[in-house]
Order: C-alpha cells, then sequence, then structure tokens
C-alpha cells in the first residue's frame, strides 16, 4: 500500500498550447509581371508564378500561385464600360460574404493620382477562407480585383506569417501596377 502512494504522487499534469510548424517565408524579392493580354504591368514576388487562364475560364483570370506557401491570388480583370460602381459593389459583396467568419473586416483606401490608380485594401480578420482583397482601377476604363485563398483550413493562428508575408505582397502590388 505504502509503495502505491509513493509512487502515485508523482507529476502533476500541466496542459500545453497547441504548437504549430515553423514555415520559412522566401525572401520578398520583385520582378515586373508584364503581358500582352493584360492593360497592366505589376510587381509581383519571385516566390510565386503567374497561371494564365485556359480558354474556356476566359480571357480576364488569372492566378499568381505561391507553392511553396500554400497560397494563390486569383485575379480577375474587366473593363470599364460605365459600369464602375457595379464593379465595385460586386467586388465589397465578395469581401463581405466573409462577415460570418470575420471578427473584423478593415478597409484601407489606396491611391495614386501620379500612377492614375484607385482602390481599397482588405484585410479580414478570423478564419476565413479569403483573408486578404482588393480591388484597383483608374475610374474610367479598368477594373483589377484579387482576393488571397490558402490551400488549407483556414487558421488564423498558424497561417499568421503567410498571412503577413502575403500582405506585403498584396500592397506591393498595389503601389506598383501600372495601367498600359
Amino acid at each position: 500500500m505504502l509503495l502505491v502512494l509513493a509512487v502515485s504522487c508523482g507529476r502533476t499534469y500541466v496542459p500545453r498550447p497547441y504548437g504549430y510548424f515553423r514555415i520559412s517565408m522566401p525572401e520578398q524579392k520583385y520582378s515586373v509581371f508584364s503581358s500582352e493580354a493584360y492593360p497592366f504591368t505589376f510587381e509581383m514576388s519571385d516566390a510565386a508564378r503567374v497561371v494564365l487562364p485556359s480558354a474556356e475560364q476566359g480571357a480576364y483570370w488569372f492566378d499568381i500561385v505561391y507553392p511553396e506557401l500554400n497560397a494563390r491570388i486569383n485575379c480577375t480583370y474587366k473593363p470599364v464600360r460605365g459600369n464602375l460602381r457595379q464593379l465595385s459593389d460586386d467586388a465589397q459583396e465578395f469581401v463581405y460574404k466573409h462577415a460570418s467568419m470575420a471578427s473584423s473586416i478593415p478597409e484601407q483606401g489606396f491611391e495614386n493620382p501620379a500612377g492614375n490608380t484607385y482602390g481599397v485594401f482588405y484585410s479580414i480578420h478570423g478564419n476565413t477562407a479569403s483573408p486578404l482583397q482588393f480591388y484597383m482601377t483608374d475610374s474610367i476604363s479598368h477594373f483589377l480585383r484579387g482576393a488571397v485563398y490558402f490551400n488549407c483550413v483556414p487558421n488564423e493562428d498558424s497561417l499568421a506569417p503567410v498571412f503577413s508575408y502575403m500582405e506585403d505582397d498584396v500592397r506591393h502590388l498595389m503601389e506598383t501596377l501600372k495601367w498600359k
């Protein structure tokens, strides 16, 4: 009986928080993306590649894929034909589809009058499918919309380093966008 009591009074169990794998981020170097098929150029990360659409997807879709980060930016370009209000409302509707899962959706306006580029950047906090979205326009003839997606179950805590990296890349894309 004394032996059982002596052995049973050992260490107490202490619960540990969940741990996440360390994710090493690629270096942020940029190069210019330019294609005859699109009326714009921008700088994108050397860690990413552009996947142009197939014939059935349409001419105005493309993805910027980050294979190391298991992420992509789905981009859509549309010409403005007197429908700028509709295009910006559609972009905002896509953002607010995530409102039920988001803890907050801060939006930040962007303008570069010298480059004739204007837009809005959305950072969607919480476990949402698309944590970063944006749109850019010249208010006359061009409209570009983008949304970041990760190829995994959304978990804001474990994706925080990747989220930060992607946020910097999207902002850089917006800042370097030029209409042809």
